[in-house]
């Protein structure tokens, strides 16, 4: 046997467990690829680091990783110009599972610094290519110019280290895939795999299909220049920028690579957090078409540029889900649990900034940018109020930015709404749910110069109880829910008992209860109103049961008719007997009914039948 030759087991400090790697390491195959390219970028960055502390001289050297498809030959190689291994570290690394190079290197160049930039261990990540290869070969050369290394492993953990031939320092793994994993010899596939997890790595990468290019060089024989080619990854993400260094236009194309997305982002929050934090991001408002769009959004999880996870929801509260956007956390390890996403103190008070940052954001888009603010509230209105409802904090941090929508297309913050109504009606905020059925409502508030806000949203009714119970001094009152002392004149209403008896009578509910009022508008009748925790009991009951959670009974809605003693049809109506005013009190309760409601197949054609023989009574 030729003395030059070193063959062995690979010695694992447990047990034996290259079957194990080869079906479990990760509930992902694709994610070796990876592995194996970040250890080709973490080889890089060791080299740059020794260049920075004057330890290696580079010359001025283009650092690059190379990512090389030869279907025919079956294989799949990843290289490097890094900083490489000498015989003593190969062995050591990796025959030798689960012993870290990354951490040797940490703990003797880096000390305390743990902002060093490396993004993973050369140990159970490089094994990560025997869940697709019958057999890795590592070419390798260290950068202090010790003799190269040829390594080469079977599935089944036997190893052979000869002497090898490469000119320049760095590694070469090339995985020759096995029959069960062509997929893996397919461009596009592997295409797809660099775009997800490498497209922001720190290291310029390059994809080259060996069969595609031979194509091309018959084409371009006759051309004296070719195309220089082009790193398939961004090696300075926008995230690693200063905000202040960003242009809109930068942020705006940056949504559109990540996300794939062509409609703009409303605005967006650039995340700098340092010690002890230490992450960065950047989280975008989406756009949002309509209200029965889903509103989930999409936030990426990356370890030091490297793409971990999509959407781990332990990061974000999940009431903030519908954001889009990138976070780098250095500070977790790169192949994380969700169980370990739950239970760590880094996680939450990461949580926590962000909901900060989002706040921060929305007071100094209300405070400084308050007509662009107001441009998109309707977009976001939804999000906030749902994070008011399930955070008190964030509601107490942002309620000086809540806006309310006025029925004129104004907008008014909740603070300035109430400012503007102390004189007339203190600490209570009008509001309608429906501009085209409560027409007749808002016009008599407008005509008292109050102004009314729209709550027109499935929402709006559970945020409205809730945030009454964080402020008790405020109510929300929808117009329509009482007849107010500012619709009301000075003059005194006196009670008709018959025409009370009238009404009870014509609209079939003996239980209504009629009251008399004379109110500035002398045009309107009759005004029928439901109390607001009424109405909003029923609404409840309501989604109860549209969610399937059944009803214990409907809820009793108590109506209640104003007989305004100011208007010119009542005093008529007063003056009339029999069948006409029998007719003329039906036909005026149902208009009132239909300010509302709709009116049901019965009370519709009972409705044109009295208006018919009004009009024949003329």
């Amino acid at each position: 046997m030729d003395q030059n030759i070193k063959t062995g087991g690979i010695s694992v400090q447990t047990e034996h467990i290259f079957p194990v790697i080869k079906k479990w390491l990760y509930s992902e195959k694709d994610i070796f690829l990876r592995e194996i390219v970040s250890n080709a970028a973490d080889a890089v960055t060791k080299l740059r680091r020794l260049s920075s502390l004057g330890q290696y001289e580079d010359n001025g050297e283009t650092y690059r990783v190379d990512v090389i498809l030869d279907k025919d030959a079956g294989t799949l190689t990843v290289s490097d110009n890094g900083i490489g291994m000498t015989e003593e570290e190969l062995d050591r690394y990796l025959c030798q599972i689960a012993l870290s190079g990354a951490l040797d290197f940490i703990q003797k160049y880096e000390g305390d610094n743990q902002n060093n930039g490396i993004i993973g261990h050369f140990g159970l990540g490089f094994y990560s290519s025997f869940m697709v290869s019958d057999s890795v070969e590592v070419i390798t050369k260290s950068y202090t110019n010790a003799p190269a290394v040829h390594w080469t492993c079977s599935e089944a953990g036997t190893y052979e280290l000869t002497a090898g031939e490469r000119e320049g320092h760095g590694t070469t793994v090339i995985m020759h895939i096995s029959d069960e994993e062509k997929e893996y010899l397919e461009k596009f596939k592997l295409e797809g795999i660099l775009d997800k997890y490498c497209s922001f790595m720190p290291v310029e990468i390059y994809f080259t299909d060996v069969a595609e290019e031979e194509q091309k060089s018959k084409k371009e024989k006759k051309k004296e220049e070719k195309e220089p080619p082009k790193p398939i990854n961004d090696t300075t993400p926008l995230w690693l920028k200063n905000p202040s260094d960003c242009t809109p236009e930068e942020y705006k194309e940056f949504y559109r690579k990540v996300f794939r997305d062509y409609r703009e982002p409303l605005f967006w929050i650039h995340i700098n957090a340092d010690y002890p934090l230490n992450f960065r991001g950047i989280l975008y408002f989406p756009k949002i078409t309509n209200e029965y769009e889903s509103i989930e959004g999409q936030v990426k999880l990356y370890y030091n540029q490297v793409f971990v996870a999509d959407n781990i929801k332990e990061v974000i509260p999940e009431y903030l889900l519908m954001l889009k956007g990138v976070l780098d956390c250095p500070e977790l390890p790169l192949n994380v649990s969700r169980s370990y996403l739950q239970n760590n103190t880094y996680v939450s008070k990461m949580s926590a900034h962000i909901v900060k940052k989002v706040a921060d954001k929305l007071n100094s888009l209300c405070n400084t940018e308050r007509e662009e603010y107001e441009k998109v509230w309707n977009d976001i209105r939804t999000f906030v109020e749902y994070a008011c409802m399930r955070d008190r904090k964030f509601y107490d941090r942002v309620k000086d930015s809540l806006l309310l929508e006025l029925t004129d297309g104004k907008f008014a913050t909740v603070k300035d709404y109430l400012e503007a109504a102390k004189e007339s009606h203190e600490n209570k905020v009008y509001y309608t749910s429906d501009k085209a059925a409560q027409a007749q409502y808002i016009s008599m508030f407008e005509a008292q110069n109050i102004q009314v806000a729209v709550f027109d949203k499935n929402l709006d009714t559970q945020f409205l109880s809730q945030i009454e119970t964080y402020d008790a001094d405020v109510k929300y009152l929808r117009i329509d829910a009482d007849v107010s002392d500012v619709l009301k004149g000075d003059e005194a209403a006196a009670e008709d008992p018959a025409l009370k008896k009238l009404f009870v009578k014509v609209s079939g509910d003996e239980k209504l209860k009629v009251e008399f009022s004379a109110l500035k508008d002398t045009n309107v009748p009759l005004l029928l109103t439901v109390s607001e925790e009424s109405r909003r009991m029923e609404e409840m009951m309501k989604l109860y049961a549209m969610s399937g959670m059944g009803m214990m009974g409907a809820f009793p809605t108590e109506s209640k008719l104003t007989v305004n003693t100011a208007s010119p049809l009542i005093a008529k109506l007063g003056a009339m007997d029999g069948e006409k005013q029998e007719k003329t009190a039906a036909y005026l309760y149902r208009l009132a009914l239909l300010s509302q409601r709709k009116l049901t197949a019965d009370e519709l054609k009972q409705f044109l039948a009295d208006g018919y023989a009004i009009l024949e009574m003329v």
